[in-house]
């Protein structure tokens, strides 16, 4: 599910910030399943005619270089791929973020909640809900191996105006119409 989260995020960041052209991202390079998630962003930003530059960090010490090279290189927008790492780290990023005035979609609520301007993906109490169903069969007597894995089925847009606002961004009304929450 994370390569096409990934895209999707990347469009909405388009669709938010539509004069973007340059779009760095930043992830977590010692967690495989980012690199298949930074495989399938190239495709997509050809599609919607942005170039991507890659930022890695492994630890969190890391970040104060990324941040360094990020500024160097100054992309027009900051994609941050979903990890326990990047999420530990949401409000220097989201302050970074800010303080560069770079647009930037994040991964989880959380990241808007403390400045970030937008984030994509899973409605995590919908996933709580659905573990406990989970629990509730293996503890009824099914075995584990005999249960489907599910995917997240619920997505949620969360958008920060007051961002949007010191970005100097107008956030379109057809973002804002599906977005599950707007902090003004």
């Amino acid at each position: 599910m994370h390569p096409e989260l990934s895209t999707k995020q990347l469009d909405l960041l388009k669709q938010i910030a539509p004069g973007i052209s340059r779009v760095g991202v930043l992830w977590n390079a010692a967690n495989p399943a980012k690199l298949a998630d930074w495989r399938e962003l190239e495709p997509a930003a050809r599609t919607l005619g942005v170039v991507l530059q890659s930022f890695e960090v492994r630890t969190p010490a890391d970040f104060e270089g990324a941040f360094s090279a990020v500024t160097e290189q100054r992309p027009d927008g900051l994609l941050t791929l979903g990890d326990p790492l990047t999420v530990t780290m949401r409000t220097s990023l989201a302050d970074f973020a800010l303080n560069e005035r770079l647009p930037a979609m994040f991964t989880h609520r959380q990241f808007v909640e403390v400045g970030g301007l937008a984030s994509y993906g899973a409605n995590f109490p919908d996933l709580f809900r659905r573990a406990a169903w989970y629990v509730d069969k293996i503890l009824k007597g099914a075995s584990p191996g005999d249960l489907p894995v599910q995917q997240p089925t619920k997505f949620e847009l969360f958008v920060n105006l007051t961002t949007a606002k010191a970005l100097g961004l107008t956030v379109p009304p057809s973002v804002i119409l599906i977005a599950d929450q707007v902090i003004e």
